[in-house]
């Protein structure tokens, strides 16, 4: 049959014909082997196959791979310890008090809209956002040296100043602290840098590898990025000293080079929200450059709201000025503008004196409720005669614990006592509950004991 017959061919293969001669013409680049894979595309969707029926699937994600694995076992003492999120004495999620007050709020104002934002977010919750970060007295912001915009969450903050970065920032090498969290080195791999690891972590005395980590920032290039974790490091619970931050200030400064921070945790690790912030307001302080991602997810319980914020503080506001305008055309592509919601939650709270005080007590008490929960884990595997030193347990601060547990003891303890956590031994201590610190020291003491 002539293919160009279309009195005598059904409609399929004119269309087929049709897409044959257009993508054989010069201006289709349809040459060679590209019209052969086509037609068997096309002609495989004739059959009624996918075109994407050559993809694999994916592994999954290894934190939240450990939800899918808890959900699907029926024990009725399951226990999951791999979710970054907090939960109450009571094992359920919290929404704060403040939260639902900011929300009724919102709800009340009949003259609210849902128009779109601009796309630097909300301007009022940039302002306090940097505020509550750098502090409301700090020279940056008294001198317009921040540019604040509005982020989905950390992950998006991060991923949006990546991006910045590699367009304009001449050194293309970002430094990680090894082990981080295991979303740092996609995000800014997919942003355009190229991740390289500096030592954090001692597997011998479950703490910082202080020397390690001066000496791979000295060796590391001159200018380049450094991510540091502004408190309750992830995953390991482990923090500098405030003098040893200072050493690392002082060297990163005489490198030249150019602190990424990734706040996470602000007021959730200690409970006071200008500690958590004093590894920060130490690099500004100096004068000196920086960026900053900081999400609301922990210690305001937005986690599904998505609320961040990316600040760069710069010499000068002409500068500051400059960044921004670039920051939008970095934005503009990927979402467009962010979410409202969120960010007016949060903007209601920290606006308001006597809701930003509530906010600040119930902090404190998810960050006690945590450090109770460490204090109570450590005292019943020293009454269990646990072997091995498990001091680390109440030395560490925040969400996360790195148990020094190893992966076939972690394997084990989900099979026998059907604990989930990462494979890497690392715990949310949020996760716990005064009830279930018994069974989860039986499980440690378990694994630990058979290995001896």
């Amino acid at each position: 049959m002539n293919p160009r017959d279309s009195s005598s061919s059904s409609p399929s293969d004119r269309r087929l014909s049709a897409l044959a001669r257009h993508l054989s013409s010069p201006s289709a680049g349809g040459v060679g082997g590209g019209v052969s894979r086509s037609l068997a595309s096309s002609s495989s969707f004739a059959r009624g196959d996918s075109v994407f029926s050559h993809v694999a699937r994916a592994p999954e994600d290894p934190i939240l791979g450990v939800t899918v694995a808890f959900n699907k076992d029926p024990s009725p003492v399951k226990l999951n310890l791999g979710v970054g999120a907090y939960r109450t004495e009571e094992g359920k999620p919290l929404v704060l008090n403040v939260v639902r007050q900011a929300e009724q709020q919102l709800i009340n104002d009949r003259a609210r809209v849902k128009e779109y934002l601009p796309i630097v977010g909300l301007v009022e919750f940039n302002k306090l956002s940097a505020k509550l970060i750098f502090g409301a007295d700090s020279p940056a912001i008294l001198e317009n040296r921040v540019t604040t915009v509005q982020c989905l969450s950390g992950t998006g903050s991060l991923r949006v100043g990546g991006e910045f970065l590699a367009r304009h920032y001449h050194q293309h090498t970002i430094y990680i602290p090894k082990p981080t969290w295991g979303n740092h080195p996609k995000v800014f791999t997919l942003a355009g840098l190229s991740v390289k690891y500096y030592r954090y972590y001692d597997p011998a005395t479950r703490g910082l590898d202080f020397q390690g980590l001066l000496e791979d920032l000295g060796s590391a290039p001159l200018g380049a990025v450094v991510l540091l974790h502004a408190c309750a490091h992830n995953p390991t619970g482990v923090d500098p000293t405030i003098q040893q931050w200072e050493q690392i200030r002082q060297l990163i400064r005489s490198r030249r080079q150019l602190p990424f921070f990734d706040s996470a945790y602000q007021g959730f690790a200690s409970g006071n929200l200008d500690a958590d912030a004093q590894s920060i307001r130490s690099f500004v302080a100096d004068g000196g450059e920086c960026l900053v991602a900081q999400s609301y997810a922990k210690n305001m319980g937005l986690y599904g709201e998505r609320v961040g914020a990316l600040s760069i503080v710069c010499r000068t506001a002409d500068v500051a000025g400059r960044v921004e305008s670039q920051l939008k055309l970095v934005i503009r592509p990927m979402y467009s503008n962010p979410p409202i919601h969120g960010a007016s939650i949060v903007a209601a709270i920290l606006r308001d004196r006597e809701m930003y005080n509530e906010w600040t007590i119930e902090l404190k008490a998810m960050a006690d409720r945590i450090i109770s929960m460490r204090h109570q884990l450590f005292d019943a595997l020293r009454a269990r005669g646990t072997p091995g030193d498990w001091s680390h347990i109440i030395k560490q601060i925040g969400m996360f614990t790195f148990t020094g547990l190893n992966s076939q003891q972690v394997a084990f303890m989900t099979k026998e006592y059907h604990i989930y956590m990462t494979s890497d031994g690392r715990i949310s201590m949020a996760g716990l509950s005064s009830k279930t610190v018994p069974h989860l020291a039986d499980a440690i003491h378990a694994a630990v004991a058979r290995a001896v």
